[in-house]
């Protein structure tokens, strides 16, 4: 079988020799109690930095040792990009949402043989769902591999908006000590109202973080959680966003995105809101309308916006969240830690391992099979 794999590039100054820390601790299992990834070996060692193009997710030796062509790029924008080039007579595609590689209706019909899509990390709607189905393309990913990892980083964006965190460190390295400059926009995060869209792995896991902090929490989801959860964290639970967001300070998006939540952060939405909140948006970029989040920024309806996700990945060098007001935006890194890497990378193996031994691939990972949503795709989108 013909594997393409689609992966970032490397440092700028080349795939690091050695790195900032010896290991990364060992995680059986999950909060939920899901076992991590578990194949039957490995052949990197976990800390090392897997998901650009020289780190090829520790598959190649794995692989050729079984007959199969590796084929590794990171070129995949444009119908002359080596993706376009490769896609025809490859039988697997693997890709990250970091990086992906959009498979498309019109990409899927140029790919006869495609039978396997398999996301490194969380979240497969770059690929085209309801024509993966049409063409009984089974689409997996790592589910939980590195939800905590985007639970942290949901954390520091909410901390470093509210504390004005990045334009104060501004200040420190222009050898500036502007401290009226840097508090005219910091604030305490004890005593606001924080609520999630979405209280999956990941708007639970930040539910659980934010808690110790004394705010008020929130949550609207489609199923809603346990009393006892809700009892636990004195949860409010909302019906729907538009319900949820006037009363926070804070809103953090956590969902997925499919045809529901597209746009769902639109003028009218943002116009619920109150004078001044603070919007966090680690999910996908087009949960939000591009433009209105700039707008509401510029009038001083939204008080600041962070997050790591754009639409398109990578984002060109001139879209408007790069120079937006009182943003706090970084390229899509938050699932893509050192950490994350060991496990999606370890849990992407043991999917090829299920799937070149006709093993059943485990639900938790199955996003569409046999012509259907399946597993946690089920659960989790709309087609």
């Amino acid at each position: 079988m013909k594997i393409l794999c689609v992966l970032y590039d490397d440092p700028v100054k080349g795939y690091p020799p050695s790195y900032a820390r010896d290991s990364v601790p060992v995680i059986e299992r999950y909060p939920d109690g899901q076992t991590v990834p578990n194949p039957e070996r490995i052949d990197f060692r976990p800390g090392e930095l897997l998901g650009s193009v020289s780190g090829e997710l520790g598959l190649r030796r794995f692989l050729e040792e079984r007959g199969h062509t590796l084929v590794v790029i990171s070129d995949k924008e444009g119908p002359k990009s080596r993706f376009e080039q490769e896609l025809p007579d490859s039988d697997v595609v693997i890709s990250q949402p970091f990086w992906p590689a959009y498979l498309t209706r019109e990409r899927i019909a140029k790919a006869p043989k495609l039978k396997l899509a398999i996301t490194a990390g969380i979240g497969s709607d770059h690929v085209d769902l309801k024509a993966a189905n049409d063409r009984n393309i089974t689409v997996a990913e790592v589910t939980f591999c590195n939800s905590i990892s985007v639970a942290e980083h949901v954390v520091m964006m909410i901390l470093s908006l509210v504390r004005n965190y990045l334009p104060s460190h501004d200040w420190a390295r222009r050898g500036g000590w502007n401290i009226a400059d840097c508090v005219e926009r910091a604030y305490d995060l004890e005593g606001m109202q924080v609520g999630t869209v979405a209280a999956g792995r990941i708007g639970l896991a930040v539910l659980r973080r934010l808690k110790p902090f004394d705010v008020g929490l929130h949550y609207t989801d489609r199923h809603r959680l346990p009393s006892e959860i809700e009892a636990e964290l004195g949860l409010t639970y909302h019906p729907d966003a538009a319900s949820m967001v006037p009363h926070c300070d804070i809103v953090t998006i956590n969902c997925p995105l499919h045809p529901e939540t597209e746009h769902l952060f639109n003028e009218t939405l943002l116009a619920k809101m109150k004078r001044g909140t603070y919007l966090v948006n680690t999910a996908r970029a087009k949960i939000c309308d591009r433009d209105a989040i700039v707008r509401a920024l510029e009038s001083g309806q939204l008080a600041g916006y962070a997050g790591d996700v754009w639409f398109p990945q990578p984002a060109p060098k001139d879209h408007p969240w790069r120079a937006m007001p009182h943003e706090g935006m970084t390229p899509h890194i938050s699932g893509t830690t050192l950490s994350a890497q060991a496990r999606y990378a370890a849990g992407v193996r043991e999917i090829l391992e299920c799937w070149f031994a006709g093993k059943p691939i485990r639900k938790e990972y199955l996003i569409t099979e046999g012509g259907r949503l399946a597993g946690v795709g089920a659960r989790s989108y709309s087609v």
